[in-house]
């Protein structure tokens, strides 16, 4: 038979997954459950025992006999529930982690735009809570299926047996506390679903205020921001207790209502002992029925539980699922061929605004090298942006044959490499910072950013930590490693946003020439301000005001003043004095 593929999106693809765990599983929980069947049958037989024994008609050998025999089969069953309950959360703990995986997976791919709709907090909370709680429901489940589910079906065979019309009557009870579960379901999703929400704020909030914690010191909005944070923490508290209520309190209902039950086997079960009932029974057998029941009870207000706490696994599945879906491409496919970049009317603004810049086209090349510039707030980090998705854009931008609106963000992701403002640094080593999970050599990637000699100073070398953000780097250092890891996982298209503005022009030019040589083989999209490299690039994007003048850097000096000042005042050159 054919494996089927595995469905990230599909809970039954986690069962199917873990296989070989689940059938361990099954192993020791039939074990463990048809074990149990020992104990309401020795129960009864000791008690019958002790009844003999004190008229006269057994010994004390025959009790020590049965007690150490209801000892072994003991061990023997809780040995099998040990083992069961190990593969169990070992199930569990294995779905948790794929599920994650997959999550942590997708939100990578998710837009900065996308994932400030969704509200970090929100996002955190379905990342850890919400999986969690899928995976703990998931757990349950599958350890009812045998504690609850096969010990039943065990239980009422063994009523049955005893006298079939007395089970019958007392197997009357028990549906009506899984009828009543499964009343309460939309009651379980509602208050599970707010209380989610209000973890998700409540989260927001907590962010907020280690992020902005200065700000709001300093302006003294102390205050008002603990008596918002007590707000939405008292949201929060009666959001958890209704959830707990409907969760939690319910069960001994379920349990009062089950037990009912033992008003009738009490009536019926001494009338067999009389020898006026359905069946003719000793003390033995009406102890085993009692106890049998007792149990039955028991398990059945757990399978009621279990309801209540699928359906609250129910409730996070739905909030993660959209999250948990795999885009499937060929990325060789796509990329076979693909050298030129085409880029035809493109215009761009954000919802309800203006256009940032209209109709933009050019092409280019692997190899070349595009330069993009303009006054301040032009459009240029804008423009590089475009290429990330972040936004829907309007007009054409193809690489290869592949327009780009078209290709899933993973696809995307592995075309496009992209270094802006802020560096992103890990609070990680400078060579993981680099590598990024990678096994190669970080000194070339160091060398071809001028920082090798730097690093060798520092303390532990390569393996010096940088802090959140590269906090203990100054800020040249902090741009360089950030282009030293972008150079490392080198894409077909690579978007580089003023990588130069924190290096002398010296460190620039050594550092530009690399460029050159480990950038050969992409297309260059290099955003600057600083223009005296500029003669050396193929093409050269000029943006103001929303227009956008592609040209040589010769033909930019010629028909765009602005362009012409800019550089000549860079190269310390007044152009009115020539």
């Amino acid at each position: 038979m054919n494996k089927k593929e595995f469905r990230s999106d599909s809970i039954l693809s986690y069962f199917r997954a873990e296989w070989s765990v689940l059938l361990a599983v099954t192993i020791s929980g039939l074990i463990y459950n048809f074990g149990l069947l020992a104990n309401p049958w020795f129960e009864g037989k000791l008690a019958g025992c002790l009844v003999e024994i004190l008229s006269g008609h057994s010994t004390f050998r025959a009790m020590l006999y049965l007690a150490v025999s209801y000892v072994v089969i003991v061990c023997i069953v809780q040995i099998a529930r040990y083992v069961k309950r190990f593969y169990v959360r070992r199930f569990a703990n294995n779905v948790n982690r794929r599920m994650k995986k997959v999550l942590y997976h997708n939100l990578l791919q998710k837009s900065k735009v996308e994932l400030e709709q969704e509200g970090i907090g929100n996002v955190m909370t379905k990342a850890i809570s919400d999986v969690d709680d899928c995976a703990e429901g998931m757990r349950k489940f599958t350890t009812e299926v045998f504690d609850t589910g096969v010990a039943l079906v065990c239980y009422c065979g063994m009523l049955l047996y005893y006298d079939w019309r007395l089970g019958l009557l007392s197997l009357l009870f028990p549906p009506i506390s899984y009828f009543l579960a499964e009343k309460m379901k939309v009651l379980v999703h509602r208050t599970g679903a707010e209380y989610k929400k209000q973890t998700g704020k409540l989260n927001a909030d907590t962010l907020d205020i280690v992020s902005n914690a200065i700000t709001y010191r300093i302006f003294g909005c102390e205050t008002q921001r603990n008596e918002n944070y007590e707000n939405r923490l008292s949201d929060y508290e009666r959001s958890a207790v209704k959830a707990n209520v409907w969760t939690s309190a319910m069960p001994p209902l379920y349990n009062v209502i089950c037990m009912i039950s033992v008003l009738f086997i009490l009536y019926f079960g001494s009338k067999n002992v009389l020898g006026d009932g359905w069946s003719s029974w000793d003390i033995a057998s009406f102890t085993t029925f009692l106890s049998c029941y007792t149990k039955l009870s028991v398990k059945s207000s757990k399978a009621a539980k279990l309801f209540n706490s699928v359906q609250k696994a129910q409730v996070s599945w739905k909030r993660i699922k959209p999250f948990m879906t795999q885009e499937k491409y060929s990325e060789q496919a796509v990329l076979n061929g693909a050298d030129t970049l085409t880029v035809s009317n493109l215009s761009f603004s954000y919802p309800s605004a203006d256009p940032i810049f209209e109709n933009l086209s050019f092409s280019a090349e692997r190899g070349q090298i595009i330069g993009i510039t303009g006054p301040v707030a032009c459009g240029k980090s804008t423009l590089g942006k475009a290429f990330l998705l972040e936004y829907p854009y309007s007009g054409s931008i193809k690489f290869g044959n592949k327009e780009f609106s078209d290709m899933p963000s993973t696809l995307c992701n592995s075309i496009v490499g992209y270094l802006g403002h802020d560096p992103e640094l890990l609070n990680d080593s400078i060579k993981n910072n680099v590598l990024m999970g990678d096994n190669e050599d970080v000194t070339a990637y160091l060398q071809s950013v001028c920082m090798d000699q730097e690093v060798l100073k520092m303390s532990n070398g390569v393996d010096t930590v940088v802090g959140n953000g590269g906090v203990k780097l100054s800020g040249g250092q902090a741009q360089r490693l950030a282009l030293a890891r972008t150079l490392c996982h080198k894409r077909p298209i690579l978007i580089l946003d003023d990588p130069f503005s924190a290096l002398d022009k010296d460190t620039e030019k050594k550092v530009f020439s690399n460029l050159k040589e480990l950038a050969k083989d992409s297309i260059v999209l290099l955003i600057s301000h600083r223009l005296y490299l500029f003669p050396q690039l193929q093409k050269i994007i000029w943006m103001d005001q929303g227009k956008t003048i592609t040209g040589t850097h010769e033909s930019l000096m010629a028909q765009v003043p602005q362009y012409a000042e800019l550089y000549h005042a860079q190269e310390g050159e007044n152009p009115d004095e020539k």
